[in-house]
């Protein structure tokens, strides 16, 4: 069942399972900015009357180009996917946080999807000599690579960045949970420049 609201945009949430997933998802429903709110993960979550505000697409992140449809008819895509070494592993937090996030985007692209949103790291780099943030670098190249018309990415407690233009990335300050949701949520509702972070010199 879709949300009311929302002016018939919809979008889909990747990673709604984790903390800051949460509070997005929260957020989405509270303002209503979409007619229709997919989330796509691993398994079915319960959501108590909140679910029957959503739609889930159940989905195998190994065979994630079986699940192209999940990612169909969105205009905005939220990812918040992530782990970490301590609980998968160096190999499976680089197939988790850079191959499932990148694969992702492009099947999203492929859908339709016009708008982009990942959640990163504060001091992402991709020639980063640790694993974190070089993967984290890497999967933010990865994404603005795909060719959304727009692609958000938020760095927590990181000084707010706007990269030239034509890029069309913002790299936001942040309290994680809270503030991406918040961030990421004006995004792409807001179009005054007036309410939008201001860019610094960097």
């Amino acid at each position: 069942m879709a949300a009311a609201g929302g002016g018939g945009r919809s979008c889909f949430v990747l990673g709604a399972s984790g903390e800051t997933g949460r509070v997005l998802l929260r957020k989405l429903l509270d303002r209503r900015a979409f007619a229709r709110i997919t989330l796509i993960g691993r398994r079915r979550l319960s959501l108590g009357e909140a679910e029957a505000a959503v739609e889930q697409a159940v989905v195998d992140f190994e065979r994630l180009g079986e699940h192209a449809a999940a990612f169909q008819g969105h205009d905005v895509g939220f990812c918040c996917l992530g782990t970490t070494r301590a609980r998968a592993g160096a190999d499976g937090f680089v197939r988790v946080d850079r191959d499932y996030v990148a694969q992702a985007a492009e099947l999203a692209r492929a859908g339709g999807c016009k708008h982009f949103v990942l959640q990163s790291s504060r001091g992402a780099n991709a020639q980063s000599r640790f694993l974190y943030l070089r993967v984290k670098g890497e999967v933010e190249n990865l994404v603005q690579a795909v060719g959304f018309d727009h692609c958000t990415i938020l760095r927590p407690a990181c000084t707010v960045l706007l990269l030239p233009r034509r890029s069309g990335i913002l790299l936001s300050s942040a309290q994680w949970g809270k503030e991406f949701s918040d961030q990421g949520l004006s995004s792409v509702t807001f179009h005054d420049p007036a309410k939008a972070p201001k860019p610094v010199s960097v």
